[in-house]
This record gives C-alpha cells, sequence and structure tokens, in this order.
C-alpha cells in the first residue's frame, strides 16, 4: 500500500491510503483508485480538493472516510466532502453523539465498533480505543494483506494494549506533538498548556520515542511524525527523538507537517 498526508496539525488532519497502483504515474488503474481511503478530513471542501488534486486523485476516488474523534481539525471537513464524493462514513457511536451530522449525510454515515475489526473493499480495518479528550476517540491499523498501516495520533498518554495492536506494523504514524520545553516557555495560557500535555492531550516527542521503543520494530521501515504542533515543537527535535530510538539518522524520519502534508509514502 502507499499512504500520503493532505496536511497534518491542529488547524486540520486527513491521512490518504490507496492500493500501490493507485497512487503512482497517471493513476490509471480504476479499480485500486476505488479503494482508497481518507482517515479524517479537517480541510474546507474546496482545500480537500485542491489537496486530494495535489496527490492525484478528486473526491470521487474515496471509498470511504474513517473518523478518529469529533475534533473540528479532524471531522470538519468530513461531512461536505462524503456527501460530494458519495462515500460512506465510519465513526465510533461517541464520535457520532459529538458531530452535528447533516440531513443529507444520514444515509452516508456507518456505526462502527471501537474494539471490531472490519473489512472494507480488500481493507482489514482494525480501530483502537485511546486515551484522548473526546467521546469516543478511536485510532486504526490498515491491512492489505501484504502490509500494515499503523496510525497513532491524538493520544494523551500510552497504554498497556498498544504494542498489541500495533505489531507487525510495516509504517506507523506517530504523533510528535510538542517539546516539553517549548511548550513551558510558550504565550499558550496555563489552561491549554496543562490540556495539551495531559493525560488526555497529545504526545510529548520523548513520549512518543517511548512508545517507540516498546513497539517491534522487526518489519517497520517507514515512521512519520506527525501532528507537530507550530509553536511548541520542531521537526528537528521530533525527527532526533524518534531516530534515537530507531538507530536511524534523523534525515530518515519523515515529517507529515500541517501546509504540505506529506507525498506519496510505499510501506
Amino acid at each position: 500500500m502507499r499512504f500520503a498526508s493532505l496536511g497534518s496539525g491542529s488547524e486540520g488532519n486527513g491521512l490518504l491510503i490507496c492500493p500501490d497502483s493507485a497512487a503512482s504515474g497517471a493513476l490509471q488503474a480504476d479499480s485500486a483508485r476505488s479503494r482508497a481511503l481518507l482517515i479524517d478530513c479537517g480541510f474546507g471542501l474546496r482545500e480537500s480538493i485542491r489537496r486530494l488534486a495535489r496527490l492525484g486523485l478528486a473526491p470521487e476516488d474515496l471509498a470511504g472516510i474513517l473518523v478518529t474523534h469529533e475534533h473540528s481539525d479532524h471531522v470538519g471537513g468530513v461531512f461536505r466532502l462524503a456527501r460530494r464524493a458519495e462515500t460512506p462514513i465510519f465513526i465510533t457511536a461517541g464520535t457520532l453523539r459529538g458531530c452535528r451530522i447533516p440531513d443529507d449525510c444520514q444515509r452516508l454515515i456507518r456505526v462502527i465498533d471501537s474494539h471490531q475489526t472490519f473489512e472494507w473493499v480488500g481493507w482489514q480495518i482494525e480501530p483502537f480505543p485511546v486515551p484522548h479528550d473526546a467521546h469516543e476517540p478511536v485510532q486504526y491499523v490498515i491491512d492489505d494483506g501484504r502490509s500494515r498501516l499503523g496510525v497513532l495520533t491524538d493520544i494523551g498518554h500510552p497504554t498497556p494494549h498498544l504494542p498489541a495492536v500495533l505489531n507487525r506494523l510495516n509504517a506507523l504514524v506517530l504523533e510528535t506533538n510538542h517539546d516539553a520545553e517549548l511548550l513551558a516557555a510558550s504565550h499558550y495560557p496555563p489552561s491549554l498548556r496543562a490540556r495539551i500535555s495531559g493525560r488526555y492531550g497529545h504526545l510529548e516527542n520523548q513520549e512518543s520515542a517511548a512508545i517507540l521503543k516498546a513497539l517491534d520494530h522487526s518489519r517497520l521501515n517507514v515512521v512519520v511524525a506527525a501532528h507537530l504542533s507550530r509553536h511548541n515543537n520542531h521537526p528537528d527535535l521530533a525527527r532526533r527523538a524518534l531516530a534515537t530510538v530507531l538507530g536511524a539518522s534523523p534525515e530518515e524520519v519523515r515529517v507529515a507537517d500541517q501546509d504540505e502534508g506529506l507525498e506519496w509514502v510505499s510501506c
């Protein structure tokens, strides 16, 4: 499979996943294009279309949108895009309760169990619950039978089940939201700093590194640092924290940023 980011950060998130043939060259494999998945969409419709086009896809190519939680930087653009694409929205019951669903999107809703793997257009999709300040937040492992991609962002602290869920991964998109010292010295009010660094907020670089260290690296060949704060982190800090665990150079750790996202990566 291949994956790419529309953008990653507090201003909007979206992660595309496709079979290899759907993300190469002129995108001529219609059957592969129709299997494209999008995890979250925090961008307006026009901006979402622009960012999809940059990666060679259109709304009509989406086979489904997976939602992690109801915060606007993840769900703000989901319903308009799904309506435009006429594609289903996979969402937990708790997250659904936290959203205002337009009447003309009700038919597209597919409620999922946060503990239950399901299949869709050839993908094995494994949601798993995470601690975050939302109603029923989940993250995902996507498996195409040959490769496994893990996505772990918007999580306040590591939980004991993560090494079991994130096993045998070929690629991992991992939140590295902030650096502790930069956050402590930031202009953010104390309440916001406490929320970000709290047990239901976001991961600090060293917390992310600790999660990565606990995982089986035997098949892991792609690690992407994601959801970096513009003000309280720097790509070099995030790369260095994860590279140290991997025994790799910082340049080997990719970064999904807010403005440019991440170009297609194979795993």
